[in-house]
């Protein structure tokens, strides 16, 4: 039996999580194949091992990270967000290539040979900082909350934006559904939403008009919204979606079997971006219908929490970091049923990858730190019910 001094907070959530961790090896091994033929070094079996060490690395993070009482993070926001401010100003003048791919918002971590993605550590900061400060702040005028709010947020939302659309429109969406939940003004939000529609505008039009400043990232999005909107093959994201959609159809109700993958040898990102269409493909529908329950699963413990904290500081914080994963989740199982254009947004615990995974334990660490005070705050006050002691002075 688990030590309940090392893991505290939601049970169901912790075994959710360690479920879907454990599912994550098979798929990944699986896939690696493709990597190791595509990459030309390693073995499946390393590969499988660095999976290892990254999701280790994660619960380890996460045991940690829960164990910090919830109300800590709000200064730990605060003195966080400057310093992600100036990481994605560094790696937005990188420049780097990475795989042949733009990695203008990747930085290398040499000793352990990881890619680390500063957006993915900003925009858990910026979410966490968004629910300390609607927290406390619900009567302020806007702009009052222009300085103090809404620049930090636009700012770190223009330095992802060259990089990841994607990123950063997700990101700006979990924003605008924390200050929706948090009862901020929706006369100040419609703003907010113009102003950022009208920039991204002038943006678009910018980098039409001087390609060397970002190159490729508009005809990017464009190319990847008329694969969307086109069945003819327009590109790299085209053929993706096939290969996918095929994987898919050919998983029928029980699917190929383990490892027996046949698409994971076409799909480039069999691995991260489209490894749900390996999944169908090897387990079927039903296994890619457990899947998604497991993810429904994390958003029901997700809103009990919620609805157990008893400060708005913990209702907020954990929707704020919760809510973002599971919107995640469901976009790249989006991408790879061709609902959504590409996006190259990863499924969470399941992907190869160390920043997203080490990113989503330390989001599920800060929600069970909500959940573990309120469960032993529930525990104290039951304890002290029963003291006789304390039944005693309730009658006299």
């Amino acid at each position: 039996m688990i030590n309940s001094k090392i893991i505290s907070g939601d049970k169901v959530l912790w075994g959710v999580l360690a479920l879907i961790a454990l599912f994550s090896f098979l798929p990944v091994f699986s896939s690696s194949s493709n990597l190791v033929y595509v990459v030309g070094n390693g073995t499946p079996v390393g590969y499988l091992l660095k999976h290892f060490v990254i999701l280790l690395i994660g619960f380890l993070l996460m045991i940690g990270v829960h164990r910090i009482p919830y109300n800590y993070f709000k200064g730990i926001s605060i003195l966080m967000l400057p310093l992600v401010i100036i990481l994605l100003i560094y790696t937005a003048s990188q420049g780097t290539i990475i795989s042949g791919a733009n990695a203008s918002r990747w930085l290398k971590i040499p000793l352990i040979g990881v890619s680390f993605q500063t957006s993915a550590l900003a925009s858990l900061v910026l979410m966490i900082y968004v629910a300390h400060f609607l927290s406390k702040n619900d009567k302020m005028s806007f702009k009052e909350y222009l300085l103090p709010f809404w620049v930090p947020i636009l700012l770190i939302l223009f330095l992802i934006l060259p990089s990841s659309l994607s990123s950063a429109l997700i990101l700006f969406s979990m924003v605008i559904m924390g200050c929706f939940i948090g009862g901020y003004s929706f006369k100040y939000l419609s703003i907010i939403l113009i102003s950022f529609f009208l920039f991204f505008l002038l943006f678009v039009s910018l980098a039409k008009s001087f390609p060397d400043l970002i190159p490729n990232r508009v005809d990017t999005w464009i190319s990847r919204i008329e694969s969307f909107n086109s069945s003819s093959d327009l590109g790299s994201e085209s053929y993706q979606v096939e290969r996918a959609k095929i994987a898919i159809a050919s998983g029928y109700i029980f699917g190929l079997g383990a490892g027996k993958s046949v698409m994971k040898n076409f799909l480039p990102q069999s691995s991260s971006d489209f490894i749900y269409a390996i999944i169908v493909e090897e387990y079927g529908s039903i296994g890619g219908i457990i899947l998604i329950i497991l993810y429904l699963l994390l958003l029901f413990r997700i809103i009990v929490i919620t609805h157990k904290a008893e400060s708005t500081f913990g209702k907020l914080l954990t929707i704020c970091v919760g809510i973002p994963i599971i919107f995640q989740a469901f976009i790249n199982i989006g991408v790879a049923l061709e609902i959504f254009p590409v996006t190259g947004q990863t499924l969470p615990m399941i992907s190869s990858g160390g920043t997203s995974a080490w990113m989503t334990c330390i989001s599920f660490g800060i929600i069970l730190s909500v959940s573990s005070y309120y469960s032993n705050e529930r525990i104290k006050i039951r304890n002290q019910d029963n003291n006789p002691l304390h039944i005693l002075s309730e009658t006299i």
